[in-house]
């Protein structure tokens, strides 16, 4: 390749990554709300629909955390969180396609990890967009929920992991079958502990479940305080200039 060609070729390469930034910064915002929407239907919607029995609800979790990862994939700069984000989702793929040949404590690691891994990476993702420098829009406070929201769901899939894996980890529930709807569960007893309701309906027995929700309810606490501190700086910040 010549001088020119190398040349040429590098300007193209540069306009492309220019024009794909300019894209993911005009449809970040825009992508916030989306992703809201979609974790207001999967905790709200799919997730009871998976706790009434219901076949069609798996199938819709499933489509919709590929949603989810697939917009943050698309709207995100940051190479790292996406690297993240692939063994996430190939532990989650493993868990179906080899679920009728492994122990159900090795599909259960396998499951729940991914999704812990997975929506772990979409909290660096998100986090660095919800609390960049700049104005605040509704769009950054859509943000800001799901990264609320995703805390429930990592707590929620520890949560199952811990209860499948011991089925007396938690008082007045039965032994875990595996089965869709046993999530659904979680993310009701993460969300009451997320937010400190405490229903004492479910009650965490095992050690490391107790220290988990322990954890949860002291993250959910800090997260509201530092959230508005950080988000109401920003905005005097912004209007100062």
């Amino acid at each position: 390749m010549t001088v020119h060609g190398f040349v040429r070729h590098s300007i193209v390469v540069d306009n492309r990554r220019a024009f794909m930034r300019a894209w993911q910064d005009r449809f970040r915002a825009p992508g916030l709300t989306v992703l809201l929407i979609l974790q207001l239907c999967l905790v709200f919607v799919a997730a009871p629909l998976a706790a009434k029995g219901l076949p069609i609800a798996r199938p819709i979790i499933e489509t919709m955390v590929l949603a989810v990862v697939v917009i943050v994939v698309m709207l995100s700069h940051r190479r790292g969180a996406i690297a993240a984000i692939l063994p996430g989702l190939a532990a989650m793929l493993a868990s179906i396609l080899l679920g009728s040949e492994w122990s159900l404590a090795a599909v259960s690691v396998l499951r729940h990890g991914g999704y812990i891994l997975t929506f772990s990476a979409l909290i660096w993702v998100l986090s660095h967009v919800v609390y960049a420098p700049g104005r605040i829009t509704f769009h950054r406070l859509h943000g800001a929920g799901v990264l609320y929201l995703n805390l429930a769901t990592i707590f929620a899939s520890a949560f199952t992991l811990i209860w499948e894996l011991n089925p007396a980890a938690f008082a007045n529930l039965a032994p875990s079958t595996g089965g869709p709807g046993e999530l659904a569960t979680m993310l009701y007893f993460s969300l009451t502990t997320l937010t400190t309701t405490g229903y004492g309906d479910i009650v965490a027995v095992d050690p490391f479940a107790r220290s988990f929700a322990n954890l949860e309810a002291v993250l959910g606490q800090f997260y509201l305080a530092i959230t508005v501190a950080r988000l109401v700086t920003l905005e005097l910040a912004d209007r100062r200039r």
